[in-house]
């Protein structure tokens, strides 16, 4: 079970939201390079990072920011969503040494997008699951489509991607603990892994993952809860290497 310390981005600087509501933030860093290096000395072999104004605007915003930490810290897997919607910002994020890219709302608008990104890209590409109450959003979770997350996840695994993110959006930002119940149904129906996002907060809720690991939940992305010091990483993954290896 593998914990994936998140980096979210809006204007430059490292943030959290409640809900994915831009308008309900809070900034924890001006200076994203030192958060990563700070969740890296932590034990951190993948870091999650979230390209915010992106995924509003529909087009790479903090790209450059992205970038510099891949680079500094090239040991390190970074996994990238937001705005991601051509194959020129795939191409320039691997370029600089980014491993896998998150696709979520084109998948939606443009659903061969996906197919063809895992064709040109082979083993870089992770889809994107945000959902409410078993639909799915896109576009910053500020609209809600009428795909079902269920038949998404499934498209998905048929295009051929590495892995899935779900995000229980209800939950995100909001220390309400995972919606593991949910996370272990979607892992059940489709062969592919499953990484959990939104409402992990206390060891419990890392405990409950990893009893839904053989169901294929492989890893979960932490938050709100690094930034306020109600969990430590490095006990964390600790407990989660010790009982998801029994």
């Amino acid at each position: 079970m593998l914990l994936i310390p998140a980096i979210d981005l809006k204007d430059g600087r490292c943030v959290r939201l409640r809900q994915g509501n831009m308008d309900q933030e809070t900034v924890f860093s001006d200076d994203p390079l030192a958060i990563a290096q700070r969740w890296i000395d932590a034990g951190s072999s993948r870091i999650h990072i979230v390209d915010l104004d992106g995924a509003v605007q529909g087009f790479p915003v903090n790209a450059d920011i992205i970038g510099r930490i891949a680079e500094a810290f090239p040991g390190v897997e970074i996994q990238v969503g937001g705005g991601i919607r051509g194959f020129d910002t795939i191409q320039t994020y691997l370029d600089v040494g980014v491993d896998y890219v998150i696709i979520g709302t084109q998948a939606v608008r443009a659903p061969h997008f996906v197919d063809d990104a895992c064709l040109e890209f082979p083993g870089h590409i992770i889809g994107g699951l945000d959902a409410r109450e078993g639909k799915v959003a896109v576009e910053g979770w500020s609209k809600l489509s009428r795909h079902d997350a269920v038949d998404m996840a499934k498209r998905f695994e048929e295009a051929g991607v590495e892995a899935l993110v779900f995000t229980d959006i209800g939950r995100d930002g909001m220390m309400l603990g995972v919606n593991t119940g949910e996370t272990r149904s979607l892992a059940k129906q489709v062969n592919i892994p499953v990484i959990a996002s939104g409402g992990v907060s206390t060891l419990d809720d890392v405990r409950d993952l990893c009893d839904a690991a053989g169901d294929g939940v492989s890893g979960a992305i932490v938050g709100r809860a690094l930034y306020e010091g109600k969990l430590d990483l490095r006990e964390a993954q600790k407990i989660a290497n010790g009982l998801c290896a029994s």
